[in-house]
């Protein structure tokens, strides 16, 4: 594979010519290394394959309405009716039934979004973005709940430069964490992050890779809590997408497949996936009119032998 590195006079740019490499284009233009694109976000490297693979799936009533007041403020309304599964030590699955309404209010204009969420069982969620400059964002999040020591807040500090972007995280329980990712090549980007957990005393860091490209999308995760994630996304065409991952866990030994598909049709999105474990979901949004949408969600555990099925319903934009 040839190549050739020419540097334009008077000026700091250089590219580098490909005769047949995968960086280069089938008509081999020059790439400039100085105007390469800026990546995802380090923790949106594998959003992608989330679509797909971690569909919003529930178990029993849901509906939502949204009601917009004006172009920036609107007021949103949430019942949900069903079982929710609670933690257990035994390998059987046990549910309780639940229900609650939710009020939010959303506002929302070209600089800033204020979401904020409260539940009938005391839970109140607040979520805040606002771009300072057009480089550097915060975000705010935060939970307050009934119980002891179960609220929480985090501080997001989100910078994008031309070819890379960088987060920094304050949250309560003395927690820091930071992350970076390049762009090392117009279809290939890496990162890595950092956190210190000060209430426990722990730490760890890991490292990430995304290839992007029209037709595939991959990456790949490691990091020192023991967890190692590839995932790989194919558009098959404009509507369809399949997906698929890799999970293991070397201080377990646990490892976990899935594959998953998304496809987009006229009046209907179908999306699914099923995995090692026994587990088949699938989760459907057909569109009746517009803003408002009709909800299927199933999920089957074979080995569990655990069924969830859930209807709803959207309203409003």
């Amino acid at each position: 594979m040839g190549g050739v590195i020419s540097y334009a006079a008077g000026s700091k740019k250089s590219s580098y010519l490909l005769g047949d490499g995968d960086d280069g284009d089938k008509n081999g233009d020059k790439i400039d290394w100085l105007d390469l694109p800026c990546p995802v976000k380090y923790e949106e490297i594998q959003r992608e394959a989330l679509v797909s693979l971690k569909p919003e799936l529930f178990e029993g009533l849901r509906f939502d309405f949204t009601k917009p007041l004006s172009q920036k403020f609107s007021l949103s309304h949430s019942v949900f009716m069903g079982s929710v599964e609670v933690p257990a030590q035994s390998p059987q699955t046990i549910k309780v039934s639940a229900s609650h309404y939710e009020f939010g209010a959303n506002l929302i204009d070209n600089r800033m979004m204020l979401i904020g969420r409260i539940l009938t069982d005391g839970r109140m969620t607040a979520r805040l973005k606002y771009d300072l400059t057009e480089n550097f964002t915060v975000k705010v999040n935060a939970q307050l709940t009934n119980e002891p020591h179960f609220s929480q807040g985090m501080f997001h500090f989100d910078y994008k430069g031309k070819d890379y972007q960088a987060q920094v995280q304050l949250g309560n329980n003395a927690f820091y964490g930071l992350n970076y990712i390049q762009s090392v090549t117009p279809t290939l980007a890496l990162g890595g992050e950092a956190f210190w957990l000060g209430h426990q005393r722990k730490s760890g860091v890991g490292f990430a890779a995304r290839y992007n490209t029209d037709k595939v999308i991959a990456t790949g995760q490691i990091a020192s809590t023991g967890m190692v994630s590839l995932t790989y996304v194919q558009r098959v065409s404009e509507k369809v997408s399949l997906a698929s991952d890799f999970m293991y866990n070397w201080m377990s030994k646990e490892a976990t497949t899935s594959v998953g598909y998304d496809y987009l049709l006229r009046t209907c999105r179908l999306r699914g996936r099923f995995d090692t474990n026994g587990c088949v979901a699938a989760y459907l949004e057909e569109r009746l009119n517009v803003g408002v949408n009709f909800l299927l969600s199933a999920e089957i555990d074979h080995w569990k032998k655990d069924y969830k099925f859930g209807f709803g319903m959207t309203v409003g934009e």
